[in-house]
């Protein structure tokens, strides 16, 4: 595995809160934590969302992002998934990770301080030059949109 450095600040409403942690030697994504009051949790009712945040404020190297990527026993066990998924956090953002979590639940989530909410991978990022075209490159798959791959069309007889 690759590392990079990244720096990470607390905010003050997160001080107690551990910091993000890898939960196994080959896991692709570290935790973040709920920086909600302790005597105020956050309730998501069915179908709502909301920014929860962390407590923390990250410094990424030049050419890389971090994605929040929703947590799968979160969304096994109480349908509650990052809305935007993967959010983007850009290397030039200094402000609070926020995480945007929707409740696709039948009940109320109550966020409670200190849980984990959701998950961070660290990627590289390419910057792309956009060249203008009249024409693009012919492909076997051409212009075949969603749902078009691995589609057969029925012999005449079946029709």
């Amino acid at each position: 595995m690759t590392s990079v450095d990244v720096k990470i600040m607390r905010l003050p409403h997160g001080q107690d809160l551990p910091l993000p942690a890898y939960q196994s030697a080959l896991a692709a994504g570290f935790d973040l934590h709920a920086a909600v009051a302790a005597d105020a949790p956050m309730s998501i009712a069915p179908g709502e969302w909301a920014a929860v945040p962390t407590g923390l404020a990250f410094a990424l190297p030049p050419g890389t992002e971090a994605q929040v990527r929703p947590r799968s026993g979160l969304a096994a066990k109480q349908g509650l998934t990052v809305l935007n998924a993967p959010g983007t956090i850009d290397a030039d953002y200094r402000g609070e990770v926020k995480v945007l979590l929707i409740n696709h639940g039948k009940t109320p989530a109550l966020i409670e301080r200190g849980a984990r909410i959701a998950q961070v991978v660290i990627a590289a990022v390419l910057s792309a030059r956009l060249i203008e075209a009249e024409t693009l490159d012919e492909t076997a798959r051409g212009t075949g949109g969603f749902g078009s791959t691995g589609v057969t069309t029925p012999p005449a007889s079946a029709i």
